[in-house]
């Protein structure tokens, strides 16, 4: 049964927000930006890959079509094409690239197993 919360929703509460929160002030990335936090930029983005937008045009129109439920999906805030894009063009990728790692590192022991027991089946 629907909680309230949409599956964007869902699958973003399994990152840990306080390792995102970590990199973000050890790359000062919220450093000078008043209007899109690097949670908001990393969410958009996110949403963007998981729903095959082509453009920060098409990023922006599909969430804008979503109305209200920039809430529901994790937004603190409207994101906007041309905020969206400094953002891209100004903030260190080094925050979602060591960001990446955390996921990855809670996948690879189950995958290393995984591919040794697959590995011994053979």
């Amino acid at each position: 049964m629907n909680q309230g919360h949409t599956i964007f929703q869902q699958l973003v509460s399994f990152l840990p927000g306080r390792e995102f929160r970590r990199r973000a002030e050890r790359y000062q990335g919220n450093a000078g930006s008043r209007r899109l936090s690097c949670w908001d930029q990393y969410l958009a983005m996110a949403f963007a890959q998981l729903t095959y937008r082509e453009s920060l045009r098409d990023i922006e129109a599909c969430l804008h079509a979503l109305g209200s439920k920039h809430y529901h999906l994790g937004f603190r805030g409207k994101v906007a094409r041309s905020t969206l894009a400094h953002a891209n063009e100004n903030r260190d990728g080094r925050i979602f690239a060591d960001f990446a790692q955390v996921p990855i590192g809670f996948v690879r022991p189950a995958l290393i197993a995984c591919l040794i027991r697959g590995a011994s089946s053979v």
